[in-house]
């Protein structure tokens, strides 16, 4: 399970990148993202209610339902789209990457969770990866006046993302099921987004490119409902820090994607980053003879 849900999250984000690229337009950003977590509330919570899966959520759980719909629904969709204005979409899934890093320093700041060594080196693998995967337009950063700009604003929604992750481990232990946690979240996102885009003066235009239209339902579906749900079940699976190195693995797909319908041209050290990346899976997640022999004692021991 934990496998088909890495493969869920992992093709389903990395197919998101360029879905975002045609959202980009006459529409103005923020409500491109409004109509993105809008339409994904309305599906799954229409969904929970036909399927009477709809459980009432104590109204403790509220504020941290708030918290996680800034974190994972809002706040760091803003700043991602923004960071996009500065810098190319690729050097922000690169920079988003660093999520892996900032979930290990949550758990252990918040739950005491220490990432280990394994994860360390694992990371670093998957990351270095990612730089080489990008070489070239890492190196385009120099010569960009508004670089930085965007940076901070790649790393601040990267942060913000994973404070949400942060939350859903709480809102986990508070007993709260994943799918109303998560419908909930994406209400209020959603009205964040909407109060937000009002405040800037942005008036709401309505899509009628088919193209448009397309890359919503895609974003709102399958990259919102299905994604988050399989990656928070992630999250309580294995933990925030190792969940989030899926966010290592999409770009991969992303640059499959840009292959084909983009005119990405790889190269040796692009083909070097790849086989980077699968190492650092390796060495995160492969249970090596002597760590199966020794979860086997233990089992044997507490039965």
């Amino acid at each position: 399970m934990t496998a088909l849900l890495f493969m869920i999250v992992t093709a389903c984000w990395g197919f998101t990148w360029y879905a975002i690229k045609l959202q980009i337009g006459p529409i103005p950003i923020e409500f491109s993202i409004f109509y993105r977590f809008a339409l994904a509330a309305i599906v799954l919570c229409g969904f929970l209610l036909i399927s009477r899966k709809w459980r009432p959520v104590p109204w403790q759980a509220h504020p941290w339902i708030v918290l996680l719909g800034c974190g994972l629904f809002g706040i760091n969709f803003i700043l991602m789209y923004s960071a996009t204005s500065y810098i190319a979409s690729g050097i922000v899934a690169v920079i988003f990457t660093t999520s892996t890093i900032f979930n290990a320093l949550g758990n252990w700041a918040f739950y005491g969770q220490r990432p280990g060594l394994r994860f360390v080196f694992g990371a670093a693998f998957g990351l270095g990866g990612i730089a080489c995967l990008f070489a070239n337009q890492l190196s385009a950063l120099s010569h960009n006046p508004h670089a930085i700009t965007g940076l901070l604003f790649a790393l601040g929604g990267t942060a913000v993302f994973s404070c949400g992750n942060m939350v859903s481990v709480k809102l986990n232990k508070m007993g709260i099921p994943n799918r109303d946690a998560v419908a909930r979240g994406m209400a209020y996102g959603a009205v964040l987004l909407l109060v937000y885009a009002l405040l800037r003066g942005q008036t709401p235009v309505m899509p009628t490119d088919p193209i448009y239209i397309g890359g919503l339902l895609y974003l709102a579906i399958p990259g919102s409902v299905v994604a988050f749900i399989a990656y928070l079940a992630l999250v309580h699976r294995v933990g925030a820090g190792r969940a989030a190195y899926v966010t290592v693995l999409f770009p991969v797909v992303a640059l499959t994607v840009s292959t084909f319908l983009e005119g990405y041209v790889w190269t040796p050290i692009g083909a070097t980053g790849l086989v980077m990346i699968f190492l650092g899976n390796i060495t995160i997640f492969a249970r090596l003879p002597g760590s199966r022999a020794r979860a086997q004692a233990q089992a044997e021991t507490k039965a």
